[in-house]
């Protein structure tokens, strides 16, 4: 089994950075960096090079952590087929996942339930940003498995299919604009309520519009917002158009307290996708929360 002092080197060799290592493992930054100073002792070679606020690997260290994450893979192996012998055994496994929004709030909560439910020992953490913010976060090493909605494809970075799901254009029940059929142009003369810069479904918007040869900075926006909770409850009491995830919406459609008005010409269908670092898609226990999330949802369809 991997020592403490080699499960926080791990963290700060996947974060870059002694303090997020720390937050991320509830220790403060000098318990990190004494048992970092630890492990140079034993290996008598200095296992980070400090510049500045930031760190990064000596091909010591690039070792060590290559050679470390073939290990926590072997353990998580070693777990897995020790829980199919011995039910008795259950140890306890750590993930963090960051999703966008909407996934966040509609998508991923009701596998997350199941998933813990057949694997209880799991502490996992899930972070809600928008979906550029989680590319970013993984990126940077803060998460090591993200999902993401619409957005523009990263060469480093692996992308699997969870879901496909349509956005669209809403308004308050008490608005006549419901009764129209729009086309895109359309949009050029009705006062719209966005997401914020960064979101995935207005990157939807952005391409569909795209193709009509118009600009989300052609359209008469009223206000952006951050975070769909906060669109839906303010095209609720006003007489703008919103562009919104199905699946955030479905309550007030049935509801008859949000309207979808048709847009005939416009493609608003967007894919969520998982994404991970190109060499990482086959880390556990992530490999395994993928294969179990598509599964939860081929069931589905």
């Amino acid at each position: 089994m991997l020592s403490h002092p080699h499960e926080i080197f791990l963290e700060v060799a996947r974060q870059l950075s002694f303090t997020k290592a720390g937050q991320a493992l509830f220790l403060s930054q000098s318990a990190v960096s004494k048992q970092v100073k630890a492990l140079e002792e034993h290996y008598k070679t200095g296992l980070f090079e400090r510049l500045g606020n930031s760190v990064v690997l000596t091909p010591a260290g690039e070792l060590l952590y290559r050679k470390l994450l073939v290990a926590k893979q072997l353990q998580h192996e070693l777990h897995q087929e020790f829980t199919e012998l011995s039910p008795d055994f259950s140890p306890q496994v750590h993930m963090v996942i960051g999703a966008s929004t909407t996934i966040s709030l509609y998508v991923i909560p009701p596998v997350l339930s199941a998933y813990l439910g057949q694997f209880p020992n799991t502490q996992l953490t899930l972070k809600n940003r928008n979906s550029e913010n989680i590319l970013k976060a993984l990126l940077e090493h803060e998460i090591d498995l993200g999902i993401i909605e619409g957005i523009h494809k990263v060469s480093n970075v692996t992308y699997t299919p969870l879901l496909t799901d349509e956005v669209v254009a809403v308004c308050s029940g008490r608005n006549p604009l419901y009764r129209q059929e729009l086309e895109a142009r359309d949009l050029l003369r009705v006062p719209v309520a966005l997401r914020e810069t960064g979101s995935g479904t207005l990157a939807v918007l952005e391409e569909a519009l795209a193709e009509k040869h118009i600009k989300v900075t052609d359209l008469p926006v009223k206000v952006r917002l951050g975070g769909t909770e906060a669109l839906k409850n303010f095209v609720r009491v006003d007489t703008c158009l919103a562009f919104l995830p199905r699946q955030s919406v479905m309550k007030e459609l049935a509801s008859g307290e949000l309207m979808e008005v048709k847009v005939r010409d416009l493609n608003l269908m967007r894919h969520f996708d998982f994404v991970q670092r190109k060499g990482t898609e086959n880390n556990m226990p992530y490999k395994d929360f993928v294969q179990f999330a598509r599964r939860y949802y081929s069931r589905k369809e």
